[in-house]
């Protein structure tokens, strides 16, 4: 019997949108952060006062792209960072 493998090719890894820093206008980058997530305003305005955190995963590379343009319009600091391959490896020792 032979075995046969086959590697799968993803174009579009996920990505995370980041929010490093909120900037000046808080409570504009919440809005944005609610509409993007779904939150309530309260739980956009803790997580935006978190910064830097994780505020989408595992998206697209266009979506993501959006997301991030959203945040940046609002005035804060935001970036995409694409999540690492099952294959990567890890933090060095």
């Amino acid at each position: 019997m032979e075995v046969e493998y086959v590697t799968l090719v993803c174009d579009d890894a996920p990505n995370d949108v980041v929010l490093v820093d909120p900037g000046t206008r808080v409570l504009d980058v919440a809005q944005v952060v609610r509409g993007l997530t779904g939150l309530s305003l309260w739980r956009s305005k803790v997580l935006v006062d978190q910064a830097p955190v994780l505020i989408l995963d595992g998206l697209p590379e266009e979506t993501a792209e959006i997301a991030v343009t959203a945040l940046r319009g609002a005035g804060a600091l935001a970036e995409v960072r694409q999540q690492p391959g099952p294959h990567s490896s890890g933090p060095a020792a």
